[in-house]
């Protein structure tokens, strides 16, 4: 008969005592109440900052001024004396901006003014401004943000049209701009010009492919912020070359069919009148034709949606006459809108950035190897048709005839 193991517990409650010994945590953590929060950042063409006065106290280091990094924050004492304090309520951030020429460089600065490291794990938004998107390619000014794992992929970009620091400002007591900003960004279905999100990942993916795209375009007026249009990035040199202002970008919309929401003003032809189309859904095929060494493109858009609004003094809006004719008047606004952006885009800027060069290599691949080292070019001198069907499948609640009474 075999003896029984009595050295099998011991050994058990040796082991089990060896790694509860090696469960301690991250070695390297830190506690919440020590850090920085960053949530949101914008670049700017250098500018004077309060490190001038450190300067010249001696507090500098070797470096050019070429541009300023701002930095919004959300520091355990801003939150503390957010939530305890009675009276007016204070900001719920801080903002804090460096001058240099290393992204990584000036984010390591705030270290020497600040017992708190900054973290950049909650990041929601960077902003960048136009005239430092105009002077150096994105790849540059977000080397670091690319290449860093703390910096979320989802991180929203925009491109602000004056300042970027200023759009991380606000008046509003309480508010955080950094979240202001990306819950803008999610009034998409309300608005067919505000853009997809461009979170980090999709801009890196634009630029390694050498894509020209758009980024939405942001202004800042005394603490107030609008989307307002969209830049138009380069594919070959990565800088802002132009804008799209809020028609435009509708346009671009209408043509990638990309939009969930919005509404379409346009105007009744006997009478002068306003017609509003509210959009339920956007269908678009962007379908290329190759023919011998010629390229074309056929541009279909299909719309559901309601008839919101209507100005027009006469007419019953219940008869299918008038809804027809509601829907022409809409069609033809979409082709407007879409006809300007294209030519825009082809006469103006030479970029694709509304996805016809895509749907090309898709389709195509033999055609686009041939093309694309200059298709811009070719995307200039590119014919495109246009086929617009909107249909109105629900007027609301009112109708009859409308200056008199119905019968």
């Amino acid at each position: 008969m075999k003896q029984p193991h009595n050295n099998i517990r011991p050994l058990f409650i040796s082991l089990s005592v060896l790694l509860f010994l090696t469960l301690t945590g991250c070695w390297s953590s830190h506690e919440i109440e020590e850090q920085s929060l960053g949530v949101g950042m914008a670049f700017d063409k250098a500018k004077k900052t309060s490190e001038k006065e450190i300067n010249e106290q001696g507090g500098g280091y070797l470096k050019k001024d070429l541009i300023t990094a701002t930095y919004q924050l959300i520091t355990p004492q801003v939150a503390s004396s957010t939530t305890k304090q009675a009276g007016p309520q204070k900001k719920s951030y801080i903002n804090v901006s460096q001058t240099g020429d290393s992204i990584l460089q000036m984010t390591r600065e705030l270290s020497l003014r600040s017992e708190q490291p900054l973290t950049a794990h909650h990041m929601k938004v960077i902003v960048i401004s136009e005239k430092l998107a105009k002077l150096y390619g994105l790849e540059q000014i977000l080397d670091l943000n690319f290449r860093d794992n703390d910096f979320r992929p989802s991180c929203l970009l925009l491109i602000s049209k004056g300042k970027a620091s200023n759009t991380l400002e606000t008046k509003t007591a309480g508010e955080i701009p950094a979240f202001r900003l990306v819950g803008i960004g999610e009034n998409a279905y309300r608005t067919a010009r505000i853009l997809p999100p461009m979170s980090l990942i999709k801009v890196e993916s634009k630029i390694k492919s050498g894509s020209s795209f758009l980024l939405q375009n942001v202004l800042s007026v005394n603490g107030e912020v609008k989307f307002a249009g969209a830049a138009v990035i380069n594919g070959k040199t990565h800088k802002m070359t132009g804008t799209l202002n809020e028609e435009e970008l509708e346009g671009v919309t209408w043509i990638t069919g990309k939009g969930k929401g919005g509404v379409l003003k346009s105007f009744d032809e006997e009478t002068g009148q306003l017609i509003v189309y509210e959009i339920e859904s956007i269908k678009s095929s962007i379908i290329p034709k190759v023919k011998g060494n010629n390229i074309s493109f056929d541009v279909k858009i299909e719309s559901v949606g309601r008839l919101s609004e209507n100005w027009v003094i006469s007419g019953n809006t219940f008869k299918n006459e008038f809804l027809k004719k509601a829907e022409k008047s809409s069609e033809k606004e979409v082709e407007r809108l879409v006809r300007n952006v294209v030519e825009k885009m082809q006469k103006e800027y030479q970029v694709d950035v509304a996805g016809f060069g895509n749907r090309l290599r898709i389709e195509h691949p033999k055609v686009w190897k041939k093309v694309k080292k200059d298709w811009g070019q070719t995307f200039s001198e590119t014919p495109i048709n246009y086929d617009v069907k909107l249909t109105i499948n629900d007027y609301g609640t009112s109708g009859g005839l409308k200056g008199k009474a119905s019968e």
